[in-house]
């Protein structure tokens, strides 16, 4: 993914195959954290993501700065999942799993 400024940060959200659950994350490479979750998936699951098969993403919002990066992913993390969804969906309507779109 091209870069927008100096930083990018991203908070992010992923679901499994089934579209059941979701997850909510922060991070500086969304493509390498993204692999992340796959390879936990696949071995010890040792997080939740992993665990879940949250490997599947269908949201994600850019930052220049860390700061505002946690502030949003801490709020997300807070709503309940019919909100996380009407977010989801504002953006996603057909939960289309964007894994390679990020991709360079």
């Amino acid at each position: 993914m091209r870069p927008i400024g100096l930083h990018n940060y991203f908070v992010y959200i992923t679901t499994n195959m089934n579209k059941n659950v979701l997850y909510t994350g922060v991070t500086n490479n969304l493509e390498n954290r993204l692999n992340q979750h796959l390879l936990d998936s696949l071995g010890p699951k040792k997080h939740f993501a992993g665990k879940y098969n949250c490997i599947y993403l269908i949201y994600f919002e850019r930052f220049q700065f860390i700061e505002q990066a946690i502030k949003r992913e801490k709020e997300i993390k807070g709503w309940r999942k019919s909100k996380k969804i009407d977010l989801i969906n504002s953006q996603n309507k057909n939960w289309d799993f964007l894994n390679d779109s990020i991709k360079d």
